[in-house]
């Protein structure tokens, strides 16, 4: 909490250099003596008095807050401590509570999304972080006239106290529950919450109305966004052009995409007569295209309405080149033609089609924004689904998808591989910090065939940074690696034929006990699911809990999701597979993450994330089930694997797995000559022997692993 005086926020003054002290301190005898002199015959006088005589101090005080407070801020201290990272937002938040005074409103929600309701935002939809400086990718910002709060969840609570200036309150709770309640405390009753329909899926938009109506609390749909009229210098439109994949990566034209969902239009007995889609990843997948929009994920602004005897496809026409032209069919008029629309004309072209007798518009309401949906009236014109025929048709990669995703990620073992061996040379000699690792593997994967850089922006974390679950380095942030320190690095690669999505923890001293004993327990939860078999279209909910078991049995847990789908050369995070109680049915063909964690605030973090795919099990009786088989091929440190927490099972499980590494690894290593790192995989795959006090090998298995190696490249 903060000290305030009425309406007034002392955190407003970010100033902290020392130049500054003696203004400032000028500045609290002012606002003491004003105070007094305001309440001194008032009964609860005395805790102004005990303030100022605390401001007194003057100089040494404001040095000490500031030497004190760390790397987050410290709205407490006098004066307010911010680190560098913070941004100072007073301006903004004035102006935007200016625009709110004609619009008759009392608040506005910000969410951190954009109009396709994405994860991954483009800078110049990234609204929330502008206005409060955080740029987490989960949260929610309501402004009033005279307060700003900021709703995240547990992986980003850290991040925004380093953040976020003293303009700005951080609540806990990220659930839309918590903010509503809020609302209803804060504005008065029949008084209107403003929002950017664009900016609010259908369901969502259902959550806060459900919240807030029977209150007397009214949603108002704004679809001028308020941020946007006061961003100055707002990033423009990227000018790259959407681009076609080769043929040597589809098994699927577009037509036959088309003749999928066209053929799920015509058994739906709810009849609808064409389909909406607004996630961007659905008209790339659908058309086989790919663009450069959104950073780290492949994808262009995009909608697209297909009947069963037309398409409409709504871009920014002036990208699309002569060349995508004659591939979508623009300039004819059958059923596989496709026509350009200005991607702005969306809404107005909706209600074109939903103007014609007898229509009737299918759409996922997860990834539907309201701006769209409100137009589709009366009901009997839609028809409505938690998720679009084409998310779930995208959720199960065919046989060439599976295939060259498994190549890419091979190809990204060797890159991580890479990292780990580098890092193992160069931490000991200090010189390396979270920020060059972070580089260093991005170099290593842009030497890979088929590379289009990362797919996500690196976690590359030391010691206590470690124990935020989404952080990333910066020059002001990055810390340097220490053999002294556990250090997690959560990397992704883009390449033409997959993506990837790797987590490593290690440590290049000595692991305490409870560091190792937290990181088997966290192995052992990423085994258990990976070799758990169980019926097909069973959900990843019913599963999720194999990840944590381990830890539970400890009294420790991880506050993050269990695992998310993935694309080919598409999001990182792919919806809806994964183990949440949202997502779809596994079924085979479906790719996932596996990563449970565990995390010790201000001293270090754990997790473990291979991505899997799920296969047929073999089984005495059942023919229908399915088991996962880790595509991810990189070692876990064997230094941190206390084996005698380990099952036979799991152990069993482990040494398989290393085998698997070997077989599809190695020959990649000996096809790109890389030789040491070939010996560097050899050694940290060697088989465990028996469950025991730790992860040890004997020399004797040292030498029968790695000198054919030698010997061979000696060969070579």
């Amino acid at each position: 909490m903060y000290f305030q005086i009425g309406h007034t926020n002392p955190c407003t003054h970010t100033r902290t250099d020392s130049q500054d002290r003696n203004s400032r301190a000028l500045l609290s005898h002012s606002v003491c003596g004003l105070a007094w002199s305001r309440w001194s015959k008032m009964s609860s006088s005395g805790w102004i008095l005990a303030v100022c005589l605390v401001v007194l101090e003057g100089g040494r005080y404001a040095v000490w807050a500031k030497e004190v407070s760390g790397s987050e801020r410290n709205c407490s201290a006098i004066p307010p401590y911010l680190p560098p990272t913070a941004v100072n937002t007073t301006l903004r938040l004035r102006d935007l509570r200016a625009s709110m005074i004609p619009l008759n409103i009392s608040a506005y929600i910000i969410p951190a999304t954009d109009a396709h309701l994405s994860e991954y935002i483009a800078p110049r939809d990234a609204r929330l972080a502008w206005m409060s400086g955080f740029t987490g990718s989960a949260g929610t910002a309501v402004i009033t006239q005279n307060k700003a709060v900021l709703w995240t969840d547990s992986r980003y609570w850290i991040q925004a106290e380093r953040q976020m200036d003293c303009n700005w309150e951080l609540q806990r709770d990220a659930s839309i529950r918590s903010i509503t309640n809020w609302l209803i405390l804060e504005i008065p009753e029949g008084d209107q919450v403003g929002f950017d329909p664009f900016l609010f899926s259908v369901d969502i938009f259902d959550v806060y109305s459900t919240n807030l109506a029977p209150a007397g609390r009214i949603l108002k749909s704004i679809p001028d966004n308020l941020v946007d009229k006061i961003w100055t210098g707002r990033p423009p439109l990227p000018p790259d052009n959407p681009i076609r994949l080769p043929d040597n990566v589809i098994e699927r034209t577009w037509p036959m995409k088309v003749d999928q969902i066209r053929a799920q239009i015509s058994d739906n007995p709810y009849k609808p007569t064409a389909v909406l889609l607004s996630a961007l990843d659905e008209t790339a997948w659908l058309f086989n295209l790919r663009g450069n929009d959104i950073p780290f994920n492949p994808f262009f602004y995009s909608y697209t309405l297909l009947s069963m005897d037309e398409i409409w496809l709504f871009v920014h026409i002036e990208r699309i080149t002569e060349e995508l032209k004659v591939y979508l069919n623009t300039s004819c008029y059958h059923s596989y033609c496709v026509q350009l629309l200005e991607y702005s004309s969306v809404r107005t072209y909706l209600q074109s089609y939903l103007q014609r007798p007898n229509v009737r518009v299918w759409v996922g309401t997860e990834y539907t924004n309201q701006a769209l949906y409100e137009l589709i009236t009366p009901e009997d014109k839609h028809l409505t689904s938690t998720y679009s025929p084409v998310l779930t048709t995208k959720a199960v990669k065919d046989a060439t998808e599976q295939r060259i995703l498994k190549e890419a990620h091979v190809r990204d073992a060797v890159a991580v591989m890479q990292l780990l061996m580098w890092l193992e040379k160069k931490v000991p000699e200090g010189t390396e910090n979270e920020l060059t690792a972070a580089h260093f593997v991005d170099q290593c994967r842009s030497k890979q065939k088929n590379s289009r850089g990362p797919s996500f922006e690196t976690i590359s974390a030391s010691g206590p940074n470690a124990a935020l679950a989404h952080y990333s380095p910066s020059n002001e942030t990055a810390r340097k690696l220490s053999v002294d320190e556990m250090y997690l690095v959560d990397s992704g690669g883009q390449y033409l034929d997959g993506t990837t999505d790797i987590t490593r923890t290690v440590h290049w001293g000595k692991p305490t006990d409870f560091q190792k004993e937290a990181y088997t327990r966290v192995l052992m939860g990423n085994i258990e699911i990976s070799r758990t078999i169980f019926p097909a279209g069973t959900r990843g909910v019913n599963m999720e809990m194999l990840g944590r078991r381990a830890l539970w049995e400890v009294g420790l847990n991880y506050g993050h999701g269990t695992g998310h789908g993935v694309g080919n050369y598409f999001g990182v995070h792919e919806w809806p597979v994964g183990f949440q109680s949202n997502n779809i049915p596994f079924q085979e063909g479906m790719f996932t993450s596996i990563e449970p964690g565990y995390y010790k605030e201000n001293d270090f973090g754990i997790r473990i994330e291979d991505i899997a795919v799920t296969v047929p099990a073999t089984t005495k009786y059942g023919n229908n089930y399915l088991t996962f088989e880790t595509v991810s091929l990189v070692p876990y440190d064997r230094k941190l694997i206390n084996t005698s927490l380990l099952s036979p099972e799991q152990l069993h499980w482990l040494n398989k797995y290393y085998e698997t590494i070997r077989s599809m690894v190695g020959p990649e290593l000996e096809r790109q000559a890389l030789k040491e790192e070939y010996d560097w995989m050899m050694k940290h795959t060697a088989p465990f022997l028996t469950a025991g006090a730790s992860a040890v090998i004997s020399s004797v298995t040292l030498l029968v692993t790695v000198l054919p190696s030698v010997l061979l490249y000696n060969l070579l």
